[in-house]
């Protein structure tokens, strides 16, 4: 055992769930280099955080510019510039209709419970309808919403109050659009008065879930309940957003709009920040000093989104999101193995399904991330059973480098599956 690996024992939680025994030293576009100088193709980009790479020398510059004039005023103290900017490019890119205003905080977790706060202002009711197979954080009402027991929530005993979970339609778990969509008439004739309902909270394509996207009729399904008794219908774009599905935002490709839209990761490029988005009258149902944080929406992560937003439209990020999962789709469903069950691909965000004797198969999955580590392909798996693989690549890894991780791919599956 290294010396780090012991001093990160002594130091630091076993909550802290760790996948690599290296360490990082540096990293640079869609490479990471450990402290014995070993290099990997980055598929995790820190959960889905880089979609424009590690150290983009344009969000670097901006960042050093930021720096030399001030690091931290707190925004609701001290006002600037790059927050409201970047407040306005954001309500002129979301796909909500009518006047939108955006808030800006530090987490995904405390983006999605703002949202809540903001839904239950508006309506004065108490219940959230969250998902199985969702996630929204780890927080305390972020952690209620996500709809996965184990490990987010297996010892925390009773959680809050008015929490509800419908079903998310899985074509291959067997769940319909119509099973979705009924469970939340069930929920709402046994559990809570769908007049209580504050909020319906939802994944365009749902992330630790297992990549699976949202159906056009699910959506237009839960707009339209949400129209009828009054709720607000909130997209967790957390993981979606900037790119990642070929769109700035995963809502664009749906009639239907979300009154808000929650977003963090890779709106920084590395930088902590989150946010929400959504109809003006929406947003303004809290009181002045009701939202915020001290550091939220930090100048050095608003600079670094501005340059973000940038960097995807003159790079062309999206064309090469739906370019490269295209690829990668083409690729898997082309090797032909049995065990893979299906392949999902929306833009960039691609997974690939494990089952083995018509079984989920978390060992599949598992196998192949363990083989592509020491051959230099950092993978994460995801999944109500743990046999799903995702790819979050960078969409600015250059061609050659996406090509030789899909040769490694191809040898460690062929492994995996035998």
């Amino acid at each position: 055992m290294s010396d780090l690996m012991k001093r990160r024992e002594e130091a630091t939680p076993k909550g802290i769930g760790v996948l690599c025994d290296w360490f990082v030293e540096k990293a640079g576009n869609a490479t990471l280099w450990d402290t014995n100088g070993k290099e990997y193709i980055d598929f995790a980009a820190g959960i889905a955080v880089l979609n424009v790479g590690h150290r983009h020398p344009r969000i670097i510059e901006a960042v050093k510019k930021q720096l030399d004039r001030f690091t931290h005023t707190a925004y609701q103290v001290t006002p600037y510039e790059s927050y409201i900017a970047l407040a306005e490019k954001i309500n002129e890119l979301a796909p909500i209709s009518g006047k939108k205003k955006t808030c800006f905080f530090t987490t995904g977790g405390e983006a999605t419970e703002n949202a809540i706060k903001v839904a239950k202002a508006k309506t004065k009711r108490y219940g959230i309808i969250a998902f199985g197979g969702s996630f929204h954080g780890r927080t305390a009402a972020a952690v209620g919403m996500t709809g996965k027991v184990v490990p987010y929530k297996a010892e925390l005993g009773i959680g809050m109050v008015g929490i509800y979970h419908g079903l998310y339609p899985n074509k291959l778990h067997n769940i319909s659009v119509e099973d979705a969509l009924k469970s939340l008439d069930h929920i709402c004739k046994s559990s809570i008065s769908p007049y209580d309902v504050a909020a319906i909270i939802f994944e365009p394509v749902q992330g630790e879930g297992g990549f699976n996207p949202a159906p056009k009729e699910f959506v237009e399904g839960l707009r339209a309940f949400a129209d009828k008794y009054g709720i607000v219908l909130i997209a967790d774009e957390v993981q979606t957003g900037f790119g990642r599905t070929g769109k700035m935002f995963a809502m664009e490709y749906h009639s239907v709009s979300p009154d808000i839209i929650c977003m963090a990761k890779s709106l920084g490029g590395g930088f902590p920040i989150s946010g929400i988005v959504g109809k003006a009258e929406v947003m303004d149902s809290v009181s002045a000093g009701g939202m915020g944080g001290t550091y939220a929406g930090s100048p050095l992560a608003t600079e670094a989104g501005l340059e973000v937003l940038n960097i995807i439209k003159e790079e062309k990020l999206l064309d090469r999101s739906n370019k490269l999962g295209e690829q990668l789709k083409t690729f898997l469903q082309g090797l032909g193995h049995k065990e893979i069950a299906e392949v999902r691909q929306i833009g960039s965000m691609v997974a690939v399904e494990f089952f083995k004797n018509n079984e989920p198969s978390s060992d599949i999955a598992k196998k192949v991330q363990t083989l592509a580590m020491p051959k230099g392909l950092l993978l994460l798996t995801c999944g109500s059973y743990g046999n799903v693989i995702r790819f979050l690549y960078p969409l600015t890894i250059p061609q050659e480098q996406f090509d030789k991780a899909l040769n490694i791919l191809k040898e460690v599956i062929a492994e995996a599956v035998k």
